[in-house]
């Protein structure tokens, strides 16, 4: 079986069983919630040295750190191509899919995602974000939702405005969980591409975890149910949104940080939040595991 990784950029992530752990806490301040293109590709130089051929989940930490994903799937590449494609499903309260001017950052690389030829298709599944609302309408980048690639999946947010631009098919809207995950299923049965699944715990609802972003309405069961539905089609996997804290240097991101809403946790409550999301991890390791193969 392949080993977990640890890319610890925020020293958030507990003790998982041999796992490997690899330092990235020089990079902090520079990649954490966004960065310009040079830094990123610097880091994934650097990933692919750190990083081993094959592997199992990577834990990346805090949801800040989400556009990691972006560099983790690009290392695909190597296996499969436009006549080997794999699709990407990501798990996420957002559709990580904005306009960002100052390079990339954990809300805009899902479209660099659904660039990559390797990929068919993307598909966020989770989002009550108002990001998809009208009022936001024109910070997503449409380009993937009209050229067919990306599609999302969503509950509690009114996206009639998609449909009036000819969006439509991009726009899944439901009105529970349950629903959203079986209509996603039975999509799935209808193919047998391999799979790369992405989960931003923020998916979950705040009795579950808790992060320091805005939050979904999905229960574990329900990304669990997934998991198993893909039946050893999954070839790579991430888990992000842990929760923790840190003063950023740059004003920048000090103030967008600020925009986002993120409060100063206690200490206390840290902690407590951190025990949770680490009984969340152990389940989901232990399903991706059982579903997942090694990319050839």
């Amino acid at each position: 079986m392949n080993k977990t990784i640890i890319l610890d950029f925020d020293h958030s992530t507990g003790s998982i069983p041999d796992a490997v752990r690899i330092e990235f806490g020089q990079w902090q301040e520079v990649i954490r919630f966004g960065c310009s293109q040079t830094s990123f590709k610097k880091l994934q130089v650097e990933l692919n040295q750190q990083l081993p051929e094959h592997y199992g989940t990577v834990l990346t930490g805090s949801g800040d750190y989400h556009h990691i994903s972006l560099l983790l799937i690009n290392r695909l590449q190597q296996f499969f191509s436009s006549s080997n494609p794999i699709q990407v499903i990501i798990f996420d309260n957002h559709p990580d899919n904005m306009r960002y001017l100052f390079g990339i950052h954990c809300g805009s690389w899902v479209s660099y995602v659904a660039q990559l030829p390797f990929v068919s298709h993307v598909h966020v599944l989770g989002i009550t974000s108002n990001d998809i609302g009208v009022a936001h309408s024109w910070e997503n980048r449409l380009a993937p939702l009209f050229q067919g690639k990306l599609t999302y999946w969503c509950m509690d947010v009114r996206v009639g405005w998609a449909r009036t631009i000819g969006l439509k098919q991009a726009f899944r809207a439901f009105s529970s969980p349950e629903e959203l995950v079986s209509a996603f299923i039975q999509t799935q049965q209808q193919t047998n591409e391999p799979v790369y699944i992405s989960i931003d715990k923020d998916v979950l609802g705040k009795d579950v975890v808790q992060t320091n972003w805005d939050q979904g309405r999905m229960q574990l069961e329900h990304l669990l149910t997934v998991i198993n539905a893909m039946n050893q089609r999954i070839i790579g996997s991430d888990i992000t949104g842990e929760v923790s804290q840190w003063e950023y240097t740059s004003l920048l991101k000090r103030l967008l940080s600020a925009m986002d809403k993120q409060e100063p946790i206690p200490a206390t409550t840290l902690t407590a939040w951190q025990e949770k999301h680490h009984a969340v991890n152990q389940q989901l390791l232990a399903a991706l595991a059982h579903n997942q193969r090694t990319a050839s």
